[in-house]
């Protein structure tokens, strides 16, 4: 069944491929074609007039994640304050590329005007691109894995996340020490840019030794088990990165089951609610949130912009934020708007 699946993959990639050359393969992060998403208004206007009886179809990896439940949450909240009907559907599994191919194909066969998928992985979308283009059906890719010939892409700089949270190591453990990477899926540009951002950070002082970076493929309970094993043979480590949150709970369950919790400290990645619980309650260190509503409000905003026949850059970089017990307040509470707090940060 796997190499039944492999073979279908490829020969609908090897499809999509022929005839969708004429684009230079994206990468999200380092493309010069990019505006920042607190620049929207600013520098395209307010949205304009669109058609009646649009159709909007969402396509998301898993609803089992809450990140993708609240960026599925992002897409209805700025659907229904412009009045248009959106469709959110997503795979059973981070693991069912043929299955989420499926439904993306047939949002587009019955019609919809256009599309905001985030994939599986790198390739396992790319069918969709030239059926959605004969169909005249805008595409924007939304976060995480990052489909080379995508026209528009919405989400946060990658590389980033990992940069950011090896900042943190380095200014708070000066004497440096053992860290290890939980990593997330093989083939989805998300986890190999965050990994690559904390460890080629983390090592130029040469203070800090990367002694593990092992997958954990989203997986809370993989994760669990991989940092088990990592604790066992590197009981000296001063602390983990995980490409996610649900993995970096995973970790902090094994942290605490060494009884390492005052010596080993975890971060993760995404800014998922049971993330910012355990920051509060003073177990994961910290996450570095992507912020998915706000991320899902601006992939609509820049798909109905695309619909209503502007140009836009190819990509729109959305914000991110290191949160520890230190600035969590900033970010939540009651009469927090996060909107306003991060146009603020970014000097609007």
């Amino acid at each position: 069944m796997n190499r039944f699946i492999a073979a279908a993959l490829a020969a609908t990639l090897c499809a999509g491929i022929a005839t969708a050359q004429e684009l230079k393969p994206l990468n999200s992060d380092s493309e010069p074609d990019r505006m920042d998403w607190s620049d929207l208004d600013a520098k395209l206007g307010a949205l304009p007039k669109l058609p009646e009886g649009l159709k909007i179809g969402g396509v998301s990896k898993t609803l089992t994640n809450e990140y993708w439940r609240s960026l599925g949450e992002g897409y209805q909240k700025f659907a229904n304050k412009i009045g248009v009907t959106v469709a959110y559907q997503a795979a059973q599994s981070e693991g069912d590329q043929l299955g989420q191919l499926t439904i993306a194909e047939g949002m587009v066969t019955q019609g919809y005007n256009v599309l905001l998928v985030s994939p599986q992985t790198d390739a396992n979308l790319q069918p969709v691109m030239e059926q959605a283009k004969a169909a005249n059906v805008p595409v924007v890719n939304v976060n995480d894995a990052v489909i080379p010939q995508a026209e528009h892409y919405v989400g946060n700089v990658q590389r980033d996340n990992g940069v950011r949270v090896a900042k943190w190591f380095i200014d708070n453990r000066p004497n440096g020490g053992k860290v290890a990477i939980i990593e997330g899926q093989a083939g989805v540009y998300a986890a190999a840019q965050r990994t690559d951002g904390f460890k080629s950070t983390i090592e130029e002082g040469g203070k800090f030794t990367v002694a593990a970076s092992v997958p954990g493929n989203w997986d809370r309970q993989m994760s669990y088990d991989a940092a088990t094993t990592i604790l066992q043979q590197h009981p000296d480590l001063v602390g983990f990165y995980c490409n996610n949150d649900g993995m970096a709970l995973g970790v902090v369950e094994a942290v605490k089951a060494a009884g390492l919790q005052d010596k080993v400290v975890v971060f993760g990645t995404d800014g998922i609610s049971d993330a910012y619980k355990s920051i509060e309650a003073g177990e994961l260190t910290g996450t570095v949130d992507s912020f998915p509503v706000l991320t899902g409000e601006v992939a609509m905003e820049v798909a109905l912009r695309l619909v209503a026949g502007q140009k836009l850059p190819r990509v729109v970089a959305t914000p991110q934020a290191l949160i520890t017990k230190e600035n969590i307040k900033d970010f939540q509470g009651q009469g927090i708007d996060v909107r306003t707090v991060l146009m603020k940060a970014a000097g609007k």
